[in-house]
């Protein structure tokens, strides 16, 4: 996989066994990064900046990692948290870094997200993360109904973001929640929703009456954990 950018270099430097390969620009001129590549005895090489502009989409700064493939965590492994993100098909890496970033910034955990039709792990996800990714897990699942149903045998409540839902401000939430985002689009999915104990959203004044999917995000998980952290 491929990764790019400064910051996501000095994440990965923390876990260098996990680079393969660096490709500087042949103007890159960052001495405190040439110095790690050396310490650690990484491998890189010097190449025109254009090959880089074709290799990764987005500002690489000069500098882009090949690493190891990301690795999903299951969804066993994450049963024992006490909030859980889940997102229903979100399509744009750039949501799915903002709301690693903001998981990693509240203490959530874990995201769960689907492995069809859906945005996975890339070097854009991770870019936006600004390292978040290396201290939230992902866990990639076959359906998320069945999946919401194995949550909430484990315990958990499950509430959805819908437009229709009530005042996430009027709730009382319990020790162990599940929020489910939905697409940037379409919103929850019908099953999805209707497997969810519970509809939420978010009240607005204005005239939008929508909110970008990692704003409104970050607005529930803040607002749910708040709460958690209270009782």
């Amino acid at each position: 996989m491929l990764v790019f950018g400064k910051n996501v270099f000095y994440e990965l430097n923390n876990n260098a066994n996990n680079i393969r390969k660096i490709y500087l620009s042949n103007n890159f001129r960052d001495q405190k990064i040439f110095d790690l590549i050396k310490s650690n005895n990484l491998n890189y090489i010097k190449v025109d900046n254009k090959k880089l502009d074709h290799m990764v989409d987005g500002n690489h700064q000069g500098i882009i990692i090949e690493i190891n493939e990301y690795e999903y965590t299951d969804l066993e492994d994450v049963l024992n948290d006490d909030f859980i993100v889940m997102l229903d098909h979100l399509e744009d890496p750039h949501n799915l870094g903002a709301i690693i970033r903001t998981c990693e910034s509240a203490s959530v955990k874990s995201i769960i997200i689907p492995k069809d039709r859906s945005v996975q792990v890339n070097g854009t996800v991770m870019k936006v993360s600004s390292g978040a990714l290396e201290r939230v897990n992902v866990v990639q699942v076959n359906n998320l109904v069945n999946t919401i149903n194995i949550l909430k045998d484990n315990g958990y409540f499950v509430y959805g973001a819908d437009m229709n839902g009530s005042d996430y401000k009027q709730n009382k939430y319990p020790e162990k929640v599940v929020l489910v985002i939905g697409n940037e689009g379409s919103g929850l999915s019908k099953l999805v929703k209707e497997n969810c104990d519970e509809l939420i959203k978010i009240s607005m004044s204005g005239e939008i009456n929508s909110l970008n999917a990692s704003v409104a995000a970050g607005i529930l998980i803040y607002g749910i954990k708040d709460y958690q952290d209270e009782i």
